[in-house]
Parts: structure tokens; C-alpha cells; sequence
């Protein structure tokens, strides 16, 4: 079952296009991944699942049924631009927006305090969000986002602002989120975060979508010109000419981009072998930051 089909939707503000002709359909339980550089219509889309917005053109399902306010209580977004009452306390915020979401207030509190627990704030119940940091701030806006136990869940952005404990302890939420059944669309500018928790991903840029499907099967798609090495010697002294390209190096490693598609794996080997002595060898898959660099570029062309 899918749980959004995007029809053929396309979103004008004055004579800019926004959307494109767009057509995606996500599956319930998957987290699916929602990509581009900014400015490429991701905000525009999401707010149109949302019912924040409305299409020119084309049309949006959500559960089985053509996108209403009465899918509100079913849906959670957290937005990228904060939505938070300043001078209002952290409990009697989420409380606030768990009784607009539909749930009584004895409820509501009893969430946000599981959710502050989970998210180990909740020696803040009490402060003002104003009082709070950037991060903390954060995850006051997610539990405002899932208090209600939404079936689909719109995250944008979610990790901005997090150092990297926060971050890990939000991916592990997230993954325990989809293991209970949710749909998750997951916006990010984090490639890193995309591989490790993305089962789909849809890539867009100037409001149309250039690439979309499994992550395992774009990753196959793609040629595997990249290649891990480890070893001893001066790497300065190899003369790689046109038939690879430095994307790092550090002591005794380097990861490296095949440019010759004709050079054979032992033709590379022999070319490095003549002044290294290889520890490691290691053709591997390109990253979906180098697939989204690559796509984005080559659309543009």
C-alpha cells in the first residue's frame, strides 16, 4: 500500500515553477528519503503533502484518499523554520499542540513526557523555549511533530543543530519509528545519515524529479569507479596521469576516482605497484553524495 501517490503535480508562484510535472509513490513503513540542493522545490512538495499548499496541477493521495484537511491528525511535520511560542514553557507547548492534534490533555502530557524522557530532556519540561539551545529546541519541535502517533511523519531537516550524540540518538529513534510501522519522509542535506537509514530516495532538482528508487539499486546503478587504497611508499611519486584523480589522501591511504573506464583492475594495480606497495585494493560502490553530486550536475547540463 502506498501511503502518498503524487500525480503529476506541478506548483506555480506567479511565473516560477516550483514543481514540475512531479509523480512519486511511497509505501507504507519505509523511510523515504527526499533530496536536493536548495532551491530544487523540497519544501514546496512537502508543504503540499501537508495541505499547506495546494497543486496547479495534477493531484496528491494520502492514505487511499485525495489530500484533506481531516488527514491532519494522521500526518506530523516538522518543519525546517522553528514554530515554537517562545515565552511558552516546553510542557505546556506540547500539551498545547497534542490538544490540536486531537488528544485530551491527560494524554498529551503523558506523551511529551515519555517523549521528553526518550529524547533525555526532560530536566527542561519547565523552562521556556526561549531559555532553551538550539538543539534542545529541536527535539521540542520533533515531539510536537509525533506526539500524536501521526502514520506518516515528514521530518525536514531534523538533524540541524545536533552534535553528533544527538544526532546518533535521533537515528536510533527514527529506525525504532519505522520498526513500529510508521512512513517517514526524511528531507536532509546529510548523505551520510541518507545511506544509513533511507530505504528509498527520490532526488530533485529545479522542481523535477532527476532520480528516484532503492538506495541498494541506485548504488548498483551506478559504475563502480571508485577505488580504496592502503599502502607504503611516497603516493607523489606515482605519475597516475589522466587514468584517476585524487578525492583524498591521507598517511597511507587514498581514495581515488577511475577517469580511464578502459583501465583494467590490473592495469591500475601495476600502474600503482611501480613505486607503492599495495596493503589494500578496493573497488567500491560511489557514495550517494557523489551519485547526488553527479545526478544534480548532469541535469543541469
Amino acid at each position: 500500500m502506498n501511503i502518498v501517490e503524487i500525480k503529476n503535480v506541478t506548483k506555480f508562484f506567479g511565473d516560477y515553477k516550483a514543481s514540475n510535472d512531479i509523480s512519486l509513490a511511497i509505501p507504507k513503513g519505509i523511510i523515504h528519503g527526499l533530496l536536493g540542493p536548495n532551491g530544487a522545490g523540497k519544501t514546496t512538495l512537502i508543504r503540499m503533502i501537508t495541505n499547506i499548499y495546494m497543486p496547479d496541477q495534477g493531484e496528491i493521495l494520502v492514505f487511499g484518499e485525495k489530500i484533506n484537511r481531516d488527514h491532519q491528525n494522521q500526518i506530523g511535520y516538522l518543519p525546517e523554520e522553528r514554530g515554537l511560542y517562545k515565552k511558552m514553557n516546553v510542557i505546556d507547548q506540547l500539551v498545547y499542540f497534542g490538544q490540536l492534534k486531537g488528544m485530551s490533555k491527560k494524554d498529551a502530557q503523558a506523551k511529551a513526557v515519555f517523549w521528553l524522557t526518550r529524547l533525555e530532556a526532560k530536566d527542561f519540561v519547565n523552562k521556556k523555549v526561549q531559555d532553551l539551545s538550539k538543539g534542545m529546541s529541536q527535539k521540542v519541535q520533533f515531539i510536537a511533530a509525533v506526539l500524536h502517533n501521526p502514520e506518516l511523519m515528514i521530518l525536514d531537516e531534523p538533524f540541524s543543530g545536533f552534535d553528533p550524540i544527538n544526532s546518533e540518538l535521533f537515528i536510533e529513534i527514527i529506525l525504532d519509528l519505522k520498526k513500529s510501522g510508521k512512513t517517514i519522509i526524511l528531507s536532509t542535506h546529510q548523505m551520510h545519515q541518507v545511506e544509513q537509514m533511507c530505504d528509498e530516495i527520490s532526488l530533485i532538482n529545479k522542481g523535477r524529479v532527476i532520480l528516484a528508487g532503492n538506495v541498494r539499486e541506485i548504488k548498483k546503478s551506478f559504475v563502480k569507479n571508485n577505488l580504496n587504497i592502503e599502502f607504503e611508499g611516497n603516493f607523489q611519486d606515482v605519475n597516475i596521469g589522466n587514468n584517476l584523480v585524487i578525492i583524498s589522501k591521507s598517511e597511507g591511504k587514498a581514495k581515488l576516482k577511475i577517469t580511464n573506464p578502459a583501465l583494467k583492475p590490473n592495469e591500475i594495480i601495476a600502474l600503482l605497484t611501480d613505486k607503492l606497495q599495495l596493503t589494500k585494493f578496493e573497488i567500491v560502490e560511489p557514495s550517494i553524495n557523489e551519485i547526488f553530486i553527479e545526478s544534480v550536475k548532469n541535469s543541469q547540463n
